[in-house]
């Protein structure tokens, strides 16, 4: 397809090649899902024939697939259990998805919080960012062939939570240095960091700042999310497709804008009643 993909985030219970029957179920043109428990826990093998299984799947839909990380992941952590952890489970999952011949896998990366006095703090030292690209770059330290690229996410910006911002990313991935490294922007994420995308103005300005400072070739995925609340407020609350404070307008010059017109959109939103007219929205307004 020459125009960006839209799907969604979907359940990979009972088996891992289940994830790519639900989504043609729910009628995505790809994906996103959790290979293992997202709230902690040793991951479970693949076996060949689960692999192939999912490939096969994938291949018959055309569709591309990404991985999202645990929730439990943080590169700035002081404990060493949760720190090495989350190296860990980042190359694990990278290896799972060039088994399974998925795209991207994109991770959140924690919390400063033991780099602050105050907890509250919005402010991330340098010396947890040091560390967090140290524990990156470790990730990588082992002979795998991997194919299977890793995204950071921007983050909604609670407290000192690691890249809620441009510089912050930008930070990161200059001191990785790495072609296999790149951008997840989650539109619930950046409203709540207090970047502007509700009009056309606003998201042109924010995508300057996002060029100047990071560079276009870096964004490979985008996560479809309106917000609950308002510009500014450093909370990570999803809402449907127009039903937030982005609203359908900044939804429709999203999808005009032509940083994104190359990029495929996953939807976070709840399954419920209203998830089918989030993809309806989208399919029907992308240029």
């Amino acid at each position: 397809m020459d125009t960006q993909r839209i799907g969604l985030h979907v359940s990979a219970a009972g088996g891992l090649a289940n994830a790519p029957e639900n989504a043609k179920a729910m009628g995505a043109e790809c994906f996103q899902f959790f290979s293992r428990s997202p709230r902690g826990g040793g991951a479970a093998v693949i076996t060949d024939e689960q692999a192939d299984l999912f490939k096969k799947r994938s291949k018959d839909y055309d569709f591309e697939s990404y991985i999202n990380t645990p929730y439990y992941i943080n590169f700035a952590s002081k404990n060493n259990k949760i720190y090495h952890g989350s190296i860990n489970a980042v190359r694990e999952e990278l290896t799972r998805g060039t088994k399974l011949g998925v795209k991207y896998v994109v991770t959140h990366l924690g919390s400063a919080k033991d780099h602050v006095e105050n907890v509250k703090s919005s402010e991330v030292p340098a010396s947890a960012l040091n560390q967090a690209i140290e524990g990156l770059k470790n990730i990588f330290e082992t002979d795998e062939n991997l194919t299977t690229e890793l995204l950071l996410e921007i983050s909604a910006g609670a407290g000192a939570v690691l890249g809620d911002s441009f510089d912050e990313l930008a930070t990161l991935l200059e001191g990785l240095a790495r072609p296999d490294v790149h951008v997840c922007l989650d539109t619930c994420h950046m409203l709540a960091s207090g970047y502007d995308i509700r009009t056309e103005e606003a998201l042109e300005k924010t995508m300057q700042e996002f060029r100047s400072k990071i560079g276009i070739e870096h964004l490979k995925l985008v996560h479809m999310n309106d917000s609950k609340k308002e510009l500014g407020s450093h909370r990570d609350l999803h809402e449907h497709i127009g039903m937030g404070a982005i609203g359908e307008t900044g939804f429709m010059a999203l999808l005009k804008h032509p940083d994104f017109q190359h990029v495929n959109f996953i939807l976070e939103t709840k399954h419920d009643e209203y998830i089918a007219k989030d993809l309806k929205f989208l399919r029907d307004n992308r240029v």
